[in-house]
């Protein structure tokens, strides 16, 4: 497992989850592999293929991960880069179907915020399942515009500026905070952008009756999200954040054990 970037629910997901599942997770800091010191990410691949099981990367860019992978003899899993958060969405999409049942198309989801990493692979996930979902974000912060042009092809996906637009009779509601990891020196820009953004109780009521909200933690009450929505009996966050490590299980099933997956 190599961080490049700190975590909580990435780490201890992993690792536990490789534990549940009888094997052992390594943890290796970017200064602690010789990454740090400048050698090749394709060197590395190579390397570690020859140890491991699986590679799992948390890291910045997105062609880190691709490169890693394209020189990897074992299967590498993206555990977030400034580009996509697969794993999150995973444990996301199970928190929603232990909700509302396992069909995802019929259902109506709500993103307000940054079009960040988060929002890229909510698109990603759109396009598979065929839900339809609405993403409200503030001029000059949208998500990326080839991922967000490809699942607007494959489903009903819109981007509009108002969160209440975005959450009007939404039966899910995400967010995130406004500035992610390596953005800390944009924060207040991005407090004054985000402004109305917020998820609170009177956005929380334009949604279903039955709507739940998500984040994908670290949260920043009173910022992208009110303390009593977070802690409120619509909001499935901690469920959100178990379920990292239900969905990491199986996850690591899925690739290195398909067989003892049920049929």
């Amino acid at each position: 497992m190599i961080f490049a970037k700190s975590s909580t629910r990435t780490r201890v997901s992993f690792e536990v989850a490789m534990a549940h599942l009888g094997g052992q997770g390594l943890f290796l800091s970017a200064r602690d592999l010789q990454l740090g010191r400048g050698e090749p990410i394709a060197d590395t691949a190579r390397v570690l293929s020859g140890y491991v099981d699986a590679i799992l990367i948390r890291t910045f860019a997105q062609t880190e991960v691709e490169e890693l992978a394209a020189h990897s003899r074992v299967p590498v899993i993206n555990g977030l880069t400034d580009a996509f958060h697969p794993c999150q969405v995973l444990a996301d999409l199970l928190t929603v179907q232990e909700t509302f049942g396992p069909d995802l198309e019929r259902l109506r989801v709500a993103w307000v915020g940054d079009g960040n990493n988060m929002a890229n692979t909510w698109l990603e996930a759109a396009a598979l399942f065929g839900f339809e979902l609405r993403l409200a974000c503030p001029e000059g912060y949208d998500p990326d515009p080839g991922v967000l042009a490809e699942a607007q092809a494959r489903a009903p996906v819109r981007l509009v500026r108002d969160p209440a637009e975005a959450v009007a009779g939404a039966h899910v509601i995400n967010t995130d905070v406004w500035a992610s990891m390596g953005q800390e020196a944009e924060a207040e820009l991005r407090r004054r952008a985000f402004q109305g953004y917020t998820v609170d109780a009177a956005l929380l009521e334009r949604a279903d009756p039955a709507a739940i909200v998500l984040h994908c933690l670290p949260a920043h009450r009173g910022e992208e999200i009110t303390a009593d929505v977070l802690e409120g009996p619509r909001s499935r966050v901690w469920e959100e954040a178990e379920n990292r490590l239900h969905a990491q299980k199986a996850l690591l099933l899925w690739l290195l054990a398909p067989d003892a997956l049920p049929a």
